[in-house]
């Protein structure tokens, strides 16, 4: 979950075309699911030839469901209560098959149609707190550092606009409760993977409790790397569910009108969007390595211990993040916000990182990554590769926005510190950094300084190396760089 960036755990449905190509309407196949304790079900109960009721409660049974009973439930007119309970319990058992986890509790599933979810969030960020504003002005410098949300864009309404889009259903730990958006509520329809995906977050609540610190971080990348094991984990069981539907087992079909887009990619930064969906590229593959290498206790002791960055997620490595220490030596009126953050500061992470570069190959032509990578995958439970040469390498990095008052309003600017693990590391961030400095028509003014005159990133900006450290020192123009980061 990515309460404090405004990004919560939800499923995202929408499929964007990323690469020229749009990720695949259909799971990939899971059929032979896996080696080891991936396809081990000796701890599953099995029905008799009447699908009677067990004694007590074992996995694979829910509400009076087997996991491989038949049920008779027709969505093409809509869902009744009656086809609804039907339709949670067996998926339950289901989930429990799948995941070797008993629910402890039914699990409340409610439906909210996409109009009335929008106004929610819409109600939301009209009644910001002066803190929650504060907290918007610190996160639109970290997402125009991105190079996602330029100057004079909201990074707060860019986020809401995406998942408004791309929201099918949310668990919250808070109410014990699924909501699934809807176009007809009057009518709901659920579709299987979303039901699924939000029934396993269910069931990590009632085994680690969701509601826990843990869950939560103090930054971006901190947030992803936690999701990278919630959703991973959900996103996991969805997939090995595909897999199984057609096959093994009969499932409940999904009328095709039910989109999660409903039709308004337009309103979608992709930027956003790549950043919010990695957990669940990613996540499955870390998931399933994690299982493979010591079975389902590995798993729940990842989630009772859960990754501290993307760089985990994305190469499955235990691999911590070196410290970054960081003295301010701003003047002239510049600070930063102390409030915000890690002690007034950002760690965006690997993850974003490869984003940054990603969106500004796609948008405006940098020398970056290859756009078409993003589709180049090996493992069968990934949708998109957030492996990059000039994001690679990742060891830490801090970004604290600043900001200073004048009499014509706000000004803005940020120090942006990078590690890197090798000087080769750093040098291919900062050489792909200023390359998209040149996609934006930047004008050299002095040792390691450039301007960017017209458009929604114009600033100067100050990229300098030092061995292993990249630091990008940001403001609206060079005596302000200056002010905000003296070169001493």
């Amino acid at each position: 979950m990515l309460p404090r960036h405004g990004i919560a755990a939800v499923t995202l449905s929408l499929l964007l075309v990323l690469a020229g190509c749009a990720a695949p309407a259909d799971e990939p196949s899971l059929a032979g699911g896996g080696a080891g304790a991936v396809s081990d079900t000796s701890d599953i109960a099995s029905p008799d030839a009447n699908f009677s009721d067990p004694d007590g409660d074992p996995l694979g049974w829910e509400g009076g469901y087997w996991y491989n009973e038949s049920i008779d439930v027709d969505q093409s007119d809509g869902l009744s209560d009656a086809e609804l309970d039907a339709y949670v319990a067996r998926s339950m058992a289901r989930v429990e098959y799948l995941r070797h986890e008993e629910f402890t509790e039914n699990v409340s599933v409610d439906v909210l149609s996409r109009a009335e979810y929008r106004q929610r969030s819409s109600n939301r960020s009209a009644n910001q707190s002066a803190n929650a504003e504060a907290f918007g002005e610190w996160n639109n410098q970290v997402w125009e550092a991105l190079f996602v949300t330029g100057e004079g864009n909201d990074s707060q309404e860019a986020i809401s606009g995406t998942q408004g889009s791309s929201v099918a259903g949310f668990y919250s730990p808070r109410d014990d409760a699924i909501t699934i958006i809807t176009n007809s509520p009057e009518s709901p329809t659920i579709d299987n993977a979303t039901l699924v995906h939000e029934l396993t977050h269910a069931l990590q609540d009632q085994h680690y409790d969701l509601t826990s610190e843990k869950y939560s971080a103090e930054t971006q990348d901190g947030e992803l790397a936690v999701d990278g094991a919630i959703e991973g984990d959900a996103k996991y069981v969805e997939l090995r569910y595909a897999s199984m539907c057609g096959g093994e087992w009969a499932c409940v079909p999904s009328p095709t009108t039910e989109g999660g887009s409903s039709g308004s990619a337009g309103s979608v930064n992709y930027g956003i969007f790549l950043t919010i969906f990695q957990p669940y590229s990613d996540g499955p593959v870390y998931v399933h390595d994690v299982i493979e290498r010591g079975g389902w206790e590995a798993l729940d002791e990842m989630l009772r211990n859960p990754p501290v960055s993307t760089e985990q997620t994305i190469h499955s490595t235990d691999e911590e993040p070196v410290p970054i220490e960081y003295q301010s030596r701003a003047t002239n009126g510049w600070s930063t916000f102390a409030e915000q953050g890690q002690g007034g500061s950002d760690t965006v992470g690997e993850a974003s990182i490869f984003t940054m570069f990603w969106y500004q190959a796609r948008t405006a032509n940098a020398d970056t990554v290859p756009v078409r990578s993003i589709a180049e995958t090996e493992s069968r439970y990934d949708t998109y590769n957030y492996d990059g040469v000039p994001s690679n390498g990742w060891a830490n990095d801090r970004l604290f926005p600043y900001e200073k008052s004048t009499g014509g309003g706000e000004e803005y600017g940020y120090v942006w510190v990078t590690e890197w693990d090798t000087e080769g590391d750093a040098q291919e961030f900062r050489d792909a950094y200023l390359n998209i400095l040149a996609a934006h028509d930047a004008v050299e003014r002095g040792e390691n300084t450039w301007v960017v005159e017209d458009g929604p990133f114009a600033d100067a900006f100050r990229v300098r190396m030092d061995g292993t450290r990249v630091v990008v020192v940001n403001g609206p123009t060079v005596d302000a760089v200056n002010d905000i980061r003296s070169r001493n």
